[in-house]
């Protein structure tokens, strides 16, 4: 837990904004060991690790990062883009396990 303490608390409760939960993200899940989770789009590999550690008591082996681009819309008349997403995929180390449903395990 060394790694938590060279970061600010609040800045990492802050940092995960969501889990991804999809069937690319279950796969992924499945075969890899790895999570995968909706960031902020500024937050580090160090942060993100220390604050998976932090927020879920387990322990990290690796955090690959994604940016994937926002799409271009229609509203209406006009055009816009959505907002960019930063996507992390966290490998938890063997035998590390997080549960998202919320049922005992």
């Amino acid at each position: 837990m060394s790694a938590a303490k060279k970061f600010d608390e609040n800045r990492l409760a802050t940092i995960l904004m969501a889990p991804i939960i999809s069937e690319k993200a279950t796969s992924v899940a499945e075969k890899n060991n790895q999570v995968l989770f909706k960031v902020l789009r500024d937050a580090t590999k160090p942060e993100i690790k220390a604050a998976v550690e932090l927020l879920f008591k387990v322990e990290v082996e690796s955090v690959s990062t994604v940016v994937q681009k926002g799409k271009v819309k229609k509203f209406g008349r006009s055009i816009g883009r959505r907002d960019h997403v930063k996507k992390a995929y966290v490998s938890l180390k063997a035998g590390q396990e997080l549960n998202f449903s919320g049922e005992a395990a």
